[in-house]
């Protein structure tokens, strides 16, 4: 039976805080007591809901404004909605489904954010949960300094690697997805590629630390059980890690979608522009060139591109204190 240990870095803070909590109820007269005690204060709870409300006054705000006429934002501001009430769905049909060529025409934007998110989100999950797993539990040579390079090039500004990935692609992507277009022409020759490759890189580095964490502190109890009971390391990550490790995965899931969603700068680089890959946050940034004074199709248009990421939120926030702050086993 071969000997498996979780690697030794990096320090998880993550779980010192879960300890801190717990070694707070314990102890009520230690340092972590009286912080959770702040924390949970009738006075911090009071300050956290003006806070909320103070943030979401802004979104309210262009929420209303996307239903009124245009007349109406024109002449008067939303919080008038009583004093001078109208509302339309024209702002959004426009927006969404006019086919006249001075509209927006989000729809096909809209749908190129979804396969770009969607698929950039995915590609990082799969290889960091799978880098986290072999940095955590398998025994190879150079794994802590190797694991130590990846968490080194957090700190690469983005900026400074757009230009040498730009003439990588161009060199070599780009020609490939010519040929697969001449060899298979159902096959388009300007695709999705690009971007996903490049958020995956961006964001791979941060996903394997944080998942090389979360994974690491699965008790090596449970991974030796399941090696003498027969079980290969590819067994073991599916059937054991990925389970344990859905919060952590979910709760990354969450900042990697809306950080590719609301992504402009590596989309404007590795899209080429046409309308058949950009994303909607390309065609927002036209749009506010091109029809600054059409707020009514600008506020309807900004709506649109936060339904999604706020939809995912919801819908993952459950897991998201528990991913960021519980260990593998305290979920």
């Amino acid at each position: 039976m071969s000997s498996v240990a979780p690697a030794d870095l990096p320090i998880d803070k993550e779980l010192a805080d879960g300890e801190a909590a717990e070694l707070a109820e314990r102890e009520p007269g230690t340092k972590a007591a009286r912080v959770k005690k702040r924390l949970t204060s009738r006075t911090a709870t009071i300050a956290s809901l003006v806070i909320a409300v103070v943030w979401t006054i802004p979104t309210f705000g262009l929420l209303v404004s996307s239903f009124r006429p245009a007349e109406l934002i024109r002449t008067t501001g939303w919080w008038t909605i009583f004093q001078n009430p109208g509302f339309t769905l024209e702002n959004y049909a426009t927006v969404l489904f006019s086919t006249s060529s001075s509209s927006p025409q989000l729809g096909s934007y809209l749908v190129n954010s979804i396969a770009i998110t969607l698929l950039g989100t995915l590609i990082t999950l799969v290889f960091a949960a799978m880098a986290a797993y072999a940095f955590a539990w398998i025994r190879f040579k150079w794994v802590n300094w190797l694991f130590i390079f990846v968490f080194a090039l957090q700190i690469i500004p983005l900026q400074m690697s757009l230009v040498p990935l730009l003439q990588i692609f161009s060199t070599w992507l780009r020609p490939m997805q010519a040929w697969l277009h001449d060899i298979v022409p159902i096959i388009p020759e300007q695709n999705y590629l690009p971007l996903w490759l490049a958020h995956a890189m961006f964001g791979l580095p941060l996903a394997i630390f944080l998942l090389h964490n979360f994974i690491s502190d699965i008790p090596a109890d449970v991974i030796e059980a399941a090696k003498v009971d027969g079980a290969t390391h590819g067994q073991i990550f599916f059937r054991i890690v990925l389970p344990l490790a859905t919060p952590a995965l979910a709760s990354f899931a969450i900042f990697q979608f809306i950080w590719v969603w609301n992504d402009l700068l590596v989309a404007l680089i590795f899209s080429g522009g046409t309308q058949d890959v950009a994303p909607i946050t390309q065609r927002l940034a036209e749009l506010v060139g091109t029809r600054g004074q059409e707020w009514q199709l600008l506020t309807a248009a900004a709506f649109v591109s936060i339904v999604i990421p706020l939809i995912v939120f919801f819908s993952l926030q459950r897991y998201f204190v528990r991913g960021l702050l519980a260990g593998a086993t305290k979920g």
